[in-house]
């Protein structure tokens, strides 16, 4: 029989723990095939947490506890993870918040989405048929909506709606893989965090909707200001559109310095910005290559690296008629004044977003 782990990271939970925990083994019976176990990492809780899930101990033998010091949600799940697995044996573990948010009535509905193939299976309030609280105030409403679209806008990812819930279940192999490398995510950016690094390493992520609901008992641990800064501190440096973005800056700072130079040294015009485009589509290649998408870096060799080149200036000759084409439509309905506008334009909504695809599809895509 296949076991499945719930970890419930707590701090001052005594009003929700118990009603959480009998819901949660209350479902045993839906899930036919596996056993499920729910493992508390208490962080030392004043309020006497962890002596009531010690009581539940003597009551139902598949709930566990640990301890561990208040280092975050992020370290909580960690030691989590790695008692669930190394100790309980767990074959998938469940993230789960402790305050009566996640209802324990899905979690047939996750362990089956693992069944039928998924490696991640992640509750989405943001897809049709899940929900945030109507009675949350407006600018929280705000806050949770724009934090799900800033992050899969910077990942080029608007498929994956959810990226900083914390109610998901996990297949062992992709705990193992991806944890190593989470030691420095301790707080809430943990689970955004997480999902990029599994969705990287080619992880199977489904979504499955979620009905959110707010806390009635205790305190909210997170921090606003820390969480939303932490997340679009980690986007910013670990998005491959945003590398991808600057890669680009980078590649025209080249191309416009190096024309300048070789038509200030006597060459012809023409000549001097094919050299400069063509060093630059180069300079572009290589940076992507090796910094922008070196999680999928072309493999093969050097006439494998070569053939991508190839393909790599192909699609910038692509877009270069799409930069002209614009150019030439803001021209035609407003006349030329305004050509670095159109110019502008043209790069900013069609050739990187055209740029990016191709690139991860033909060149950079996932293996």
């Amino acid at each position: 029989m296949k076991k499945a782990t719930i970890i419930l990271p707590t701090y001052n939970e005594s009003a929700n723990i118990k009603e959480l925990i009998k819901s949660i083994v209350s479902k045993k019976e839906m899930v036919n095939g596996w056993q499920l176990e729910v493992l508390v990492v208490d962080s030392t809780s004043p309020d006497g947490t962890a002596d009531i899930v010690r009581g539940l101990q003597k009551e139902h033998e598949s709930v566990h506890i640990i301890m561990t010091g208040k280092n975050g949600l992020g370290q909580a799940y960690l030691e989590g993870f790695a008692y669930a697995i190394n100790t309980l044996k767990a074959d998938v573990v469940f993230e789960m918040d402790a305050d009566l948010s996640h209802d324990p009535a899905d979690i047939p509905h996750f362990i089956k989405a693992i069944e039928q193939g998924a490696d991640m299976v992640i509750g989405t309030r943001y897809s049709k048929g899940g929900s945030i609280p109507a009675n949350w105030a407006l600018h929280r409403k705000i806050l949770s909506i724009a934090a799900n679209i800033i992050v899969r806008i910077g990942f080029m990812n608007l498929k994956q709606t959810e990226w900083t819930g914390g109610y998901r279940a996990i297949r062992k192999w992709v705990v193992q893989k991806i944890t190593p490398r989470m030691s420095g995510y301790t707080g809430y950016v943990f689970q955004v965090a997480f999902l990029d690094k599994a969705l990287k390493s080619g992880a199977q992520v489904k979504e499955i909707p979620v009905h959110f609901v707010d806390r009635t008992a205790g305190v909210s641990k997170i921090s606003t200001p820390q969480y939303t800064f932490q997340t679009l501190w980690y986007v910013f440096t670990h998005s491959s559109f945003i590398k991808f973005a600057l890669v680009g800056v980078m590649g025209a700072v080249i191309d416009f310095g190096l024309a300048y130079t070789l038509r200030a040294g006597g060459l012809m015009i023409l000549l001097a910005n094919a050299i400069s485009t063509e060093i630059a589509i180069i300079s572009n290649y290589l940076m992507n290559n090796f910094w922008s998408f070196a999680h999928n870096k072309v493999q093969g060799g050097a006439v494998q690296f070569i053939l991508n080149l190839l393909k790599f200036n192909i699609i910038s000759a692509g877009s270069i008629v799409i930069q002209l084409l614009g150019i030439r439509i803001g021209i035609a309905l407003a006349g030329e004044s305004y050509w670095m506008v159109y110019k502008f334009l043209t790069i900013s909504f069609v050739v990187i977003p055209y740029s990016y695809i191709l690139y991860t599809k033909i060149i950079w895509k996932k293996r």
